[in-house]
């Protein structure tokens, strides 16, 4: 293996009824935890996601209303998702825009109060896409010399993934094979929480990036107007984007 893990690496995948992050659901999950010494356990959980899944997003992963009938709903399998991933860092491809995200959301629907803090994040189309910018197929073959077959089934996305990271460290000698290097290689732009609504400014200060205060540091908004504050959190944001929200708010009052 040529990654080097001073801790456990869970690469995940995520197959859903649609890329909202604020509204959709997980419909399939598969972890990968791979340990400091190679070892490997893998596990794929179908997910009832108490919503419809659109045609559009079956057409993507072949996953029907009917194959997650009797499954499981996120919230009875978030204590065995947060066991296997606890103390481990997390990696994927694309993970960093939405498979984390959306992982964050279904985790505080289901009560469990998701630390992003607590973990290393690796994204493998990041790197990818940065030395050599395609897809996970050709990832799989120009890194691997194989073929995916099964694409978007959760399974072979996550094991191909895998490898494609791990091959990644050995093709690219300027490339660190830690994940803390690996980490903040992966990263486009730097943000306080999932779903890039705030942003860190020259001084490492949260900043809005949308909306009247654009640019404005959260802080010394959430001072003079916090209104402002009252209606992100009945608005349709990302419940991961109102925990940070609610703490930068809780500090502001001193």
């Amino acid at each position: 293996m040529n990654l080097k893990l001073h801790k456990p690496l869970c690469v995940f995948d995520l197959e859903t009824t649609g890329t909202n992050v604020a509204k959709d659901r997980i419909v399939e999950i598969c972890i990968l935890k791979v340990n400091p010494d190679a070892s490997r356990e893998s596990k794929t959980w179908l997910v009832n996601p108490e919503m419809y899944i659109p045609k559009e997003s079956t057409a993507v992963h072949g996953i029907t209303d009917d194959d997650v009938k009797d499954a499981p709903t996120f919230k009875e399998i978030a204590p065995k998702i947060m066991e296997m991933i606890s103390a481990s860092d997390l990696g994927g491809f694309n993970s960093n825009r939405f498979d984390v995200p959306l992982l964050a959301e279904e985790l505080l629907r289901a009560g469990v109060d998701f630390d992003l803090s607590k973990f290393k994040l690796v994204d493998a189309q990041t790197i990818f896409h940065k030395m050599e910018p395609r897809n996970l197929t050709a990832a799989y073959n120009f890194y691997c010399g194989k073929t995916l077959e099964n694409a978007h089934s959760a399974e072979a996305d996550v094991l191909a993934t895998f490898e494609v990271l791990d091959a990644q460290v050995a093709h690219y000698d300027e490339l660190p094979n830690d994940i803390a290097g690996l980490s903040e290689f992966s990263y486009h732009n730097r943000f306080a929480d999932l779903a890039g609504f705030i942003a860190f400014d020259d001084e490492e200060k949260e900043v809005f990036t949308f909306g009247k205060y654009k640019g404005h540091r959260v802080k010394d908004v959430f001072q003079k107007d916090l209104g402002y504050y009252g209606w992100i959190q009945n608005a349709d944001f990302p419940l991961y984007t109102k925990k940070v929200l609610t703490k930068i708010q809780l500090k502001s009052r001193f």
